[in-house]
């Protein structure tokens, strides 16, 4: 039972980050829905029931990490957050990047050798792994269609809808 509380926590609070540009989250005090579309360009953005997820949840901390507005406790943590004072923002994009491969990115990582979370997923990954393995866990959605509706870009990308060949003729061997 804790794997579940953790999954569902962590999917709860990291789709409320995207949504939060700062401040704190309570349990309770998040918003009903949040539409997750800062990725959005192959997929439609998600609508996210938050009140539904966070009355599964076993708390905003598992979600959000550290950064409910609350302290950060672990010591690696200190060197961006001052000892005892709240994380800046709520919101995933805060720490997790949509380009985390860019070339700003990167060198931003190669300049800073004391950098402590040099590792971290970018947005996409965060939203992703935090909601899927609960997902599967709880026998949840996982397909992408299932979350995301395909925009006519991804359409025309994934040769889908109006964009999908035509079907082979019907009794021909392909030879």
């Amino acid at each position: 039972m804790p794997a579940i509380r953790k999954c569902l926590s962590v999917a709860v609070i990291g789709l409320v980050l995207a949504w939060l540009p700062s401040g704190s989250a309570r349990a309770g005090e998040g918003p009903d829905l949040v539409t997750l579309d800062s990725l959005a360009s192959l997929y439609e953005g998600v609508v996210f029931d938050h009140a539904m997820h966070e009355s599964l949840a076993d708390g905003c901390a598992t979600c959000h990490h550290h950064t409910t507005g609350e302290a950060p406790q672990a010591q690696g943590c200190q060197g961006c957050h001052a000892a005892g004072q709240p994380a800046a923002t709520v919101a995933c994009q805060g720490c997790h990047l949509a380009e985390p491969f860019s070339a700003q990115a990167l060198r931003t990582k190669d300049e800073n050798t004391h950098l402590y979370h040099a590792d971290k997923v970018g947005l996409k990954a965060a939203y992703h792994l935090s909601c899927m393995s609960c997902h599967k866990e709880m026998d949840g959605p996982v397909g992408c269609e299932d979350c995301h509706g395909r925009t006519d870009a991804g359409d025309a990308f994934y040769h889908a809808g109006a964009y999908a060949p035509p079907p082979a003729p019907a009794g021909g061997s392909g030879h």
